[in-house]
């Protein structure tokens, strides 16, 4: 079977990440541009204040990617920059920014994926509450409304939120990301099920405005790895098992799916969930496909009473410059957790390696490390839809060296090396394998040798 002739083969971006611009063209702050002021949180005090001056440049960052023959893109609109204070007035500027971006993408051939939020929240709204104001279901609900009414006559595929996970997990209980907080347990619970509402809210706006819209979330994975095929039923069992953190994968999707939360967390924290009438409904949407961010998993062994537990890796397994597990199988394993239990189509909306890396004497950026990366985890997502698993497409994360949040640019995960002096753009090698993956839908896995 391997991969079938309408696999989507595209890369990812963020507006915050690449787009720059932070203070142009009536934009209002998003958390992000508020977090960067303080010089406290970010690597060396770096910002997204330019970034990758994609907002400038999209034309030029658009055109290479027709170049590399990549014709599907997963973006994401800024809400501040569509509407400065979070609702009510609309920036003309900011719309007619991502109505020319859209547009260039079709001029290059590019099918747009567009997510409507990649953790780019208004500070204005952030000052009344955020997620923990029940409010931000029709905050949201506004904002998904305008966007596909301004732009759904050429985008029909939307992602929804990016990683409940982190936004809350990360941005709200465990403080390393904005807007650095740590709130009580309630709080959290408060947060994370208005942002489910605000989901709810906007898959109703997109299908009720985009004809043919195709929608879904996309989820930060954390993957328990069996070491044998007899441990493989525990190792899925406990990669949805409540661990003490909002990475446990049941948390944020069996609500959208079954309508509930998982019996394990609501036995623990319903009390503190407030859930009001009508709320499970609102939230139970149908979904046309469950995004996956996988990059690494961890290994599983036996503990002494023969339970299945999440061990360190041996020293022998490589590490990333984000000291992430090289873990090719995790894509396996990841795509046929989910789809064993939602039986939703899978879209792997983010996978990708950070190196430490630099231009050679003769300006090249000769990655072969992310080239051996791309082909091991793609080996292991062909192994996964050959048995069945119904994998739609693959994004690798990311298109080019971006700002990475609290790592600001210390950290390189692109197919295009950015030069943050100059903002001259240099493909890597492994921009020229990805393309030669794509253009053979996936054919050169298999060719011996080195990969390239």
């Amino acid at each position: 079977m391997s991969f079938g002739k309408d696999f989507i083969w595209g890369v990812a971006t963020s507006a915050y990440q690449i787009e720059g611009a932070a203070y142009e063209a009536d934009k209002g702050e998003c958390i992000w541009d508020v977090s960067s002021k303080s010089k406290k949180y970010i690597f060396e005090g770096h910002t997204g204040d330019t970034a990758c001056d994609h907002y400038h440049r999209y034309a030029e960052d658009l055109a290479l990617l027709a170049k590399l023959r990549i014709r599907h893109y997963r973006f994401s609109v800024n809400w501040a920059r569509l509407f400065p204070e979070g609702i009510g007035k609309i920036s003309v500027k900011g719309k007619d920014f991502y109505d020319r971006l859209i547009d260039e993408m079709l001029k290059n051939g590019i099918t747009p994926y567009l997510t409507l939020y990649h953790w780019e929240l208004p500070y204005a709204l952030y000052k009344k509450g955020g997620f923990l104001n029940r409010d931000m279901a029709e905050w949201f609900g506004e904002y998904a409304d305008k966007v596909t009414r301004f732009y759904g006559d050429r985008v029909k595929n939307y992602f929804t939120f990016n990683e409940p996970e982190c936004i809350i997990g990360c941005g709200l209980m465990e403080g390393n990301h904005s807007p650095y907080l740590k709130l009580c347990t309630k709080d959290v619970l408060t947060a994370a099920h208005n942002l489910l509402l605000a989901n709810g809210n906007a898959c109703d706006l997109i299908r009720n405005n985009v004809s043919g819209a195709r929608l879904g979330m996309t989820h930060a994975c954390a993957l328990p790895l069996p070491s044998c095929k007899e441990d493989e039923a525990d190792a899925e069992k406990l990669a949805f098992s409540y661990n003490g953190t909002m990475f446990n994968n049941a948390w944020f999707v069996d609500p959208v799916v079954f309508g509930k939360y998982p019996e394990e967390i609501y036995r623990a924290f319903g009390e503190e969930i407030e859930i009001r009438a009508g709320d499970m409904e609102k939230i139970c949407r149908k979904q046309d496909f469950i995004g996956l961010n996988i990059y690494h998993g961890r290994p599983t062994d036996r503990d002494i009473n023969g339970r299945l537990k999440k061990v360190f890796p041996h020293p022998e397994v490589g590490r990333s410059a984000t000291n992430w597990n090289l873990t090719p199988e995790s894509l396996y394993y990841g795509s046929k957790y989910f789809y064993d239990r939602y039986r939703v189509p899978i879209v792997i909306t983010e996978n990708g390696v950070a190196l430490s890396e630099w231009k050679d004497e003769d300006g090249e950026i000769l990655d072969y490390s992310r080239i051996d990366y791309i082909r091991r985890y793609l080996k292991e997502l062909e192994r996964a839809i050959d048995d069945g698993i119904d994998v739609r497409g693959y994004f690798y994360w990311s298109f080019m060296d971006n700002f990475e949040w609290t790592e600001g640019y210390s950290k390189r995960f692109g197919l295009v090396y950015v030069d943050y002096k100059t903002m001259e753009r240099t493909p890597k090698k492994s921009a020229e394998y990805y393309s030669a993956v794509v253009a053979g839908n996936g054919t050169i896995l298999h060719h011996g040798g080195k990969p390239v």
